[in-house]
């Protein structure tokens, strides 16, 4: 009998090597690689070489996509449209975020449409299944659900059943009998990707996958899988909150920008048309000392979150620096300009910045609203509550522009906001905003009239 040969795979990015060794040379992770079978791939198991013949690009006819909603518009959002026929989603997001929740009224919401889809359970028993379809309020007669993890079965009943969309969940519970190794290996994530992969761009079914996320919060299995698919979908939430948010990471056919809100009911998900009065709900009327009001843009729609900052003096020879929904080096590099430009001396001070919603703000015009909070904490003055802050901050102290400012205005005055702080321009505003509008050159001109209006 040949003896059987084996190999040792990182399960965290793929790398192989043919002796077990401690720490993987490619990704640095420890006690990562498992034993699995080596097996060679035969010529019957190669990929078909296509014969289509090679034409010039000025040659390829465009066909238009079809996009298939999902009943909700913040998931349409995010997805470019809707659903593409023939493409393989992957949602991604920690256990017991809400994820089988969204694709179970997802599939709810395609089904009562006239589309046929099947859903593969391979984490849970049809009857669990359909406990969470009754509190859902999700029933339709074509919505099929099969409990299985063998993906030749899974085969098999999509040939059957013939659905226009595909869900499984999840990705790292199935496994394809031509692998030796157990599911949710490295090898049986990517071939089972591959193989759903083919059935998404040969049958032309949309196919969804739930994936499961580590610890560090990348999603389980090798990187490969990431690029292998088109779309990759983080749901995101803190399970202390109701909010949930989708986050595009890899879109081929839409943007990355844009994310999408929902709210977690007892009769599961709500999507959240305008998220600025969701985040904004909770705040009082007076506002205290270090908290300000500032305009983010997240795709193609302006965002109204609160910033909140805590300057408080320090016992100890380093001063703590905590930020919380923005960059870490982004806030030093605030507080370096307050206490070079301004002379705020926050050596002494321990600083925490948070953005109250869990939302997390990466754009520079969200400088502004931050060094005003950390400022007016600091000096324990009061912004006023309806008045909104926009603007980049140099290393100069000067505010710079920032991009879609009409955009970010019109969404504070439909928020009832009578006063913006945004940087100085040429451009002449539109007629149709009512609010007053105070432009600042510099971050000190920022601070006085901020400070200013709140003392009148």
């Amino acid at each position: 009998m040949a003896k059987v040969k084996t190999k040792w795979v990182c399960q965290n990015c793929g790398y192989e090597t043919p002796k077990y060794i401690g720490k993987c040379p490619d990704c640095g992770s420890w006690g990562t690689l498992v034993e699995e079978t080596d097996v060679k791939t035969t010529v019957s198991q190669s990929v078909v070489i296509d014969n289509s013949p090679v034409c010039l690009i000025n040659e390829i006819k465009i066909t238009e996509s079809i996009k298939l909603s999902t009943g909700f518009e913040e998931f349409d959002r995010v997805l470019g449209g809707g659903l593409v026929q023939g493409s393989l989603v992957l949602l991604a997001g920690d256990p017991g975020i809400g994820k089988s929740t969204l694709i179970l009224q997802t599939a709810g919401n395609i089904c009562n449409t006239g589309k046929k889809l099947l859903y593969i359970c391979a984490e849970e028993s049809g009857s669990q299944v359909k406990l969470r379809a009754e509190r859902l309020n999700v029933n339709s007669n074509n919505l099929y659900v099969y409990s299985q993890t063998n993906l030749e079965a899974v085969k098999a009943q999509t040939e059957i059943i013939k659905p226009e969309i595909l869900v499984i969940d999840s990705v790292q519970s199935i496994y394809t009998s031509e692998i030796t190794s157990s599911s949710g290996s490295v090898s049986q994530i990517r071939e089972c990707t591959n193989a759903l992969m083919d059935i998404a761009k040969n049958k032309n079914i949309t196919v969804i996958v739930i994936g499961h996320v580590t610890k560090d919060g990348n999603i389980a299995g090798p990187k490969v899988l990431e690029h292998m698919v088109d779309t990759v979908i983080y749901f995101e939430g803190d399970k202390y909150k109701t909010q949930r948010l989708l986050r595009s990471i890899k879109n081929r056919f839409g943007s990355t920008n844009e994310i999408g809100v929902f709210n977690m009911v007892e009769n599961g998900l709500e999507e959240v048309s305008n998220p600025s009065e969701l985040f904004l709900k909770d705040r009082k009327e007076s506002a205290a000392p270090g908290s300000v009001i500032i305009a983010a843009n997240e795709g193609t729609r302006a965002l109204l979150v609160e910033v909140q900052a805590l300057v408080g003096t320090t016992s100890y020879p380093s001063p703590r620096r905590v930020s919380t929904g923005i960059e870490y080096n982004r806030l030093l590099q605030i507080i370096a300009v307050l206490e070079k430009r301004i002379g705020m001396n926050l050596s002494k001070h321990d600083v925490y910045v948070n953005i109250i919603g869990g939302i997390e703000i990466d754009e520079p015009a969200a400088d502004l609203g931050i060094a005003l909070a950390i400022a007016t904490c600091f000096r324990d003055v009061v912004v006023q509550s309806d008045c909104v802050i926009i603007g980049e901050i140099s290393l100069s102290g000067e505010i710079r522009n920032v991009s879609d400012l009409e955009k970010r205005i019109y969404e504070a005055q439909k928020l009832g906001f009578k006063r913006a702080i945004v940087p100085k321009f040429n451009k002449k505003l539109p007629d149709n905003i009512e609010i007053e509008v105070v432009q600042v050159p510099r971050l000190t001109d920022a601070i006085v009239a901020c400070v200013s209006k709140a003392v009148k």
